[in-house]
């Protein structure tokens, strides 16, 4: 049986000896130029922004100046902090892992993936390529924490996936909806976990987004936030470590609600590098009208 986690620990290589805006960028591909370009015009606009702090605070405009200034200035060093690491959690209801299976037992998980707000219930969303060359049963468990199924284990009966992703498992369609089910119950998922909202057609550059997953290494989900990258053309950036094999499906949910848990999935770790060649950089492809049109599909039952 064959699963891609989609998350290889190696480092890209680059060539030696290019010099100009390559060697000054360490960006040998237009992509990575891309990325080096979006991270010069966040320093330029943090240090534009410091400027505007500075002359805040020498203007004699009132005694709240200062405090203006100050809280401005931790805003932004908030916005340039280093990458932070995921951190082990309990897990929350509508995020899970799959599994494989073996002689009706779980196996092993191999990657991550979430439940998502449909008129029947019964949709997960995650990454195509963590589901492209699946064979035998393959589950899904909800809150999975530590060995434990606290909302039980469903089988996927159905994978969903975008015909571009099919032809040529084009980075920019990485993701797919399953249908779930257990057997002798009529009971929808959502019912039972409650459901994230799926939000397609937006851009989200600049977004505050949590992101679960459940690496390889642990019976655990980690838990991570930070500001989301476009760092190309439909396609999404979040840095954080510990992002490892396994996290691939996982979501990138913002708007989350604190009392619930739950808020809107605007991506899931795939697409570009099929969801990053290290831990501390993860993609995600741009859920737009591919996608939006993949779950009407998937709704339909077709």
């Amino acid at each position: 049986m064959l699963f891609r986690s989609g998350r290889r620990s190696a480092h890209r290589s680059r060539a030696s000896g290019q010099q100009d805006i390559t060697a000054a960028t360490g960006a040998s591909d237009p992509r990575e130029r891309a990325r080096w370009l979006s991270w010069t015009s966040g320093r330029a606009v943090f240090v534009t922004a410091l400027a505007v702090v500075a002359a805040i605070a020498v203007t004699p405009a009132s005694g709240a100046a200062d405090g203006i200034a100050t809280g401005f200035v931790q805003a932004m060093r908030h916005l340039e902090s280093p990458s932070r690491n995921g951190k082990a959690f309990s897990g929350t209801p509508a995020v899970g892992a799959l599994f494989s299976t073996s002689a009706g037992r779980l196996s092993q998980h191999f990657c991550s993936a979430s439940v998502i707000n449909s008129p029947h219930g019964d949709l997960v969303i995650t990454a195509a390529h963590c589901v492209s060359h699946t064979s035998g049963t393959v589950v899904f468990v909800p809150g999975y924490n530590s060995g434990t199924t606290p909302y039980g284990v469903w089988t996927v009966t159905k994978v969903y996936l975008d015909q571009a992703w099919k032809s040529s498992q084009n980075p920019d369609d990485d993701f797919a909806f399953l249908r779930v089910s257990q057997r002798g119950s009529s009971v929808p998922i959502e019912d039972v976990t409650g459901a994230e909202r799926l939000i397609t057609g937006q851009p989200y550059n600049h977004q505050l987004v949590q992101v679960i997953g459940y690496p390889d290494s642990s019976n655990q989900p980690i838990t991570c936030e930070n500001w989301l990258k476009e760092p190309m053309k439909d396609q999404l950036e979040f840095d954080c470590g510990a992002y490892t094999d396994g996290t691939s499906g996982g979501p990138f949910l913002a708007e989350v609600d604190l009392t619930t848990g739950q808020g809107a999935v605007i991506g899931v770790i795939g697409g570009y590098e099929q969801g990053g060649n290290t831990p501390q950089v993860s993609y995600s492809s741009v859920l737009g009208a591919n996608a939006a049109a993949l779950y009407k599909t998937a709704v339909a039952g077709g």
